[in-house]
């Protein structure tokens, strides 16, 4: 039987000799696409309104609005990235990080540039925070995606690395084909997105990871330049519509990490979201505009996890603290673990069937058949 390495490096290549393929890059994105909500104005002549995210963003002709991803031209509002993915990888699934999603899977994994935040903490911003217009971009329509997710022996699609709200099109259009397939479409998400496209789009999304980036607004204003409560909507509504829900918390030592607002937070999240949903506390590092901020240290991290845990929370994780125990999943019936990780490799998964193998316990997730 192959090895998970050589499996992954196979992948991995194929993914590569895809990209090869090509040949070359695409030209600077265009006008690709129309957008699917907003509306027109009459005043100023050829301005529009976008619909998409809470930030209902008023765009003349001409400009882009503040994910920098949407152009309007001459009154018709256009989705930029729409087939032109700057980044494309083969990664395992836990690196999204889906923890109850096909354990030791491939993701097909596709990003086009932009977002509708500003987080001084952004991972990649390099990307995140400039237009497709500026990026090196693939050609790879939905189709394409498809195919080349097959080919890599991939369980699903994910849309990730930058915000997938502001490649919305791209991703439902993706996410349509995959679902006639059988390819699992999963996205992470900073959450920030209005409720019409979210119902539209949790029709064919299989699983979300959402950054709950902090428990109080203030945080939000000050770090993210948006708004929290939006973001709670989307949890919610996409437990209602039965999407597959996993939450990421990246924890900064003296700003999101005070144990009264993870309390709180880990309390709206069962009483709201039910005690299943798994919670990642990941471990912040210097990135973007906060290099003079310190890594956060490991006991905060635990710490989160623990306070999650007394809440009555099922699944609570230390992400970014590779080979702590806190990686691991422990079964709520019995309290053994049932699936243990080392980074983002699983090295044992005792799950049969969406069950605990040593006490029968149901364990909440997406697992292979």
């Amino acid at each position: 039987m192959i090895s998970r390495r050589l499996f992954l490096k196979t992948i991995c290549l194929a993914s590569l000799a895809l990209r090869l393929e090509a040949k070359e890059l695409s030209k600077p994105a265009s006008y690709t696409k129309e957008a699917r909500y907003y509306r027109k104005l009459s005043d100023p002549k050829n301005s529009v309104s976008c619909a998409l995210c809470p930030r209902g963003c008023t765009i003349p002709d001409g400009e882009t609005g503040f994910c920098r991803a949407r152009k309007n031209n001459k009154g018709t509002l256009y989705t930029l990235g729409y087939g032109l993915p700057c980044a494309v990888h083969v990664d395992p699934i836990e690196k999204k990080p889906f923890y109850h999603v096909r354990p030791t899977s491939a993701s097909f994994s596709i990003a086009s540039a932009g977002c509708n935040l500003r987080c001084k903490f952004c991972q990649n911003w390099q990307i995140s925070q400039v237009s497709p217009s500026d990026t090196l971009n693939e050609q790879l329509p939905p189709e394409a995606v498809i195919e080349a997710a097959l080919a890599s022996r991939c369980e699903s699609i994910a849309h990730t690395y930058t915000e997938p709200t502001n490649f919305y099109e791209y991703m439902l259009d993706v996410a349509m084909l995959a679902k006639k397939r059988g390819v699992l479409s999963v996205y992470h998400s900073n959450g920030y997105i209005n409720q019409e496209p979210l119902k539209e789009l949790c029709k064919y999304i299989d699983a979300a990871d959402i950054d709950l980036k902090g428990f109080s607004q203030a945080f939000y204003s000050k770090f993210c330049e948006g708004e929290l409560k939006p973001v709670l909507e989307t949890l919610k509504t996409l437990k209602e519509k039965g999407v597959w829900l996993e939450i990421t918390n990246l924890v900064i030592t003296g700003q999101n990490d005070d144990p009264a607002m993870i309390a709180e937070m880990c309390s709206w999240i069962k009483t709201n979201l039910g005690p299943d949903v798994p919670v990642h506390f990941s471990r912040f590092f210097p990135m973007y505009k906060m290099t003079n901020v310190a890594p956060t240290p490991v006991p905060i991290i635990e710490r989160a996890r623990d306070i999650a845990l007394k809440a009555g929370l099922h699944y609570a994780y230390t992400g970014n603290v590779p080979g702590n125990a806190g990686e691991n999943t422990y079964c709520p019936g019995c309290q053994r673990p049932i699936i243990r990780r080392a980074g983002y490799s699983v090295v044992a998964n005792e799950v049969k069937k969406g069950k605990c193998k040593f006490c029968g316990t149901v364990i909440k997730g997406l697992w292979s058949t």
